[in-house]
């Protein structure tokens, strides 16, 4: 019975320290992959940080872009609105249709021109908005394409 005793305190005692080692392990890989995990939430907090910061900084740009076009159209407005007024005096003093026919035609030229003019540079004045509007999307892009090319 001795000797029965024996391999049953044996056995116990290797499987108790088979157990032991396997629950170690076990722990010591779910400490491996609690801290991993843990850093990748961390890399995905911060990603969606930078995300959040360009799409902020460019709603920025476009809520000052809109602001300088609005105060470029209204002074726009303004100068037309003083020169339909100059040129309706003008109208008001013409004394023959002659003198008509000449002021509407330069009247109409300079309505053009100005029309053009405004129209130009209205549109590169919204051309460079857009264009700095996209920029801190396009930057965070890039960033992101080379923080994907690394892990790869």
């Amino acid at each position: 019975m001795n000797k029965a005793t024996e391999t049953v305190k044996e056995t116990t005692e290797t499987m108790t320290a088979r157990a032991k080692e396997l629950f170690g392990n076990m722990s010591a890989q779910a400490k491996t992959a609690y801290e991993k995990g843990t850093e990748y939430v961390s890399q995905a907090n911060e990603f969606n940080k930078a995300n959040i910061e360009a799409l902020v900084a460019s709603g920025k740009i476009a809520a000052k872009g809109a602001q300088d076009m609005g105060q470029t159209y209204a002074t726009d407005l303004r100068s037309n609105f003083e020169e339909t007024t100059a040129t309706l005096k003008q109208f008001a003093a013409v004394k023959s249709p002659t003198e008509f026919f000449q002021l509407q035609a330069a009247t109409v030229r300079k309505a053009f021109d100005t029309g053009v003019a405004q129209t130009s540079k209205n549109t590169e004045q919204f051309i460079k908005i857009a264009g700095e509007v996209v920029q801190p999307i396009s930057n965070r892009v890039s960033e992101t394409m080379e923080t994907f090319k690394k892990a790869a």
